[in-house]
């Protein structure tokens, strides 16, 4: 593909395991994967502030217990942060109202199961790590990097409830040496979808392994053929994925690192992709 550009564009401090975000109004609003709290970073202040989303407040919560929201979208006026459904405690989906500041929590472990059931994945391999919503579907990316790699995106119709259709439609990714890639964010943006896949050294959906690198990609939003792929880094985790601006002829994306470490700072991306 045509020259793209990676560079690194702030840090924040204050904020560790960055795993979702989005940019709005010139700020980023950003989750991390052991938090139970929604960042938002105003960008010309360079200032960041909490939104306290679950009863308890809590930063950099053991693995065992944390909820793992991993995926963040911007619906409408609200964002929706999904838990990635690896363990029972990461089955919970929050709306928040950017206007009213309403924070509602609903329980996803039934369509969760659903999913598993539609897919034939694993209690323990369930590791949902991007989501979008497109052509009035929401689309669940399923990261394959358990035992049986099972990439995938899961289509869902109508709304987020047990109740909804589900359709599973499993996705190869490129291999970076010996280890396939596996999702790890995923955008909607002009009729395609944009994401971001990593290679991991691990079998584990709960356990992290060996970075090899972390790639980005295209596909079409309604046959789900990849277009193009390029690998961005042979040492990094990229976990999320936001669209910043676009000209005529590129498409710039903000990504933020996961460092899977307990260090409260968060570095920021920004990513020069050539339209063609």
């Amino acid at each position: 593909m045509e020259k793209f550009t990676l560079e690194a564009l702030f840090k924040i401090i204050g904020l560790g395991s960055a795993s979702g975000l989005v940019y709005k109004d010139n700020s980023l609003f950003i989750i991390s994967d052991n938090s139970t709290f929604l960042y938002q970073y105003h960008i010309q202040e360079k200032q960041l502030s909490k939104i306290q989303l679950l009863e308890k407040g809590e930063e950099n919560i053991p693995k065992k217990d944390k909820y793992d929201f991993e995926s963040i979208v911007l619906k409408g006026n609200k964002l929706h942060l999904l838990g990635s459904g690896s363990t029972s405690k990461r089955e919970k989906r929050i709306t928040y109202n950017l206007e009213t500041k309403e924070i509602i929590e609903k329980d996803l472990s039934q369509l969760y199961q659903n999913l598993k059931q539609t897919a034939s994945i694993s209690d323990n391999e369930l590791n949902i790590e991007g989501a979008l919503f497109c052509n009035k579907k929401w689309l669940l990316f399923q990261r394959g990097n358990g035992v049986n790699s099972k990439n995938g995106i899961a289509i869902i119709n109508g709304k987020l409830n047990k109740n909804s259709t589900i359709e599973f439609i499993p996705i190869q990714l490129p291999k970076i040496k010996h280890i396939e890639t596996s999702f790890t964010d995923a955008i909607f943006v002009d009729e395609k979808i944009y994401f971001l896949a990593t290679a991991e050294d691990t079998t584990s959906t709960y356990d992290d392994g060996e970075i090899l690198g972390s790639l980005i990609g295209r596909m079409d939003s309604k046959t789900f053929e990849i277009e193009f792929t390029q690998k961005i880094s042979d040492t990094q985790k990229f976990e999320g994925l936001t669209l910043y601006q676009k000209s005529e002829t590129q498409i710039e994306f903000l990504l933020c690192e996961d460092n899977d470490s307990d260090v409260l700072e968060t570095n920021i991306y920004k990513i020069s992709v050539p339209k063609f």
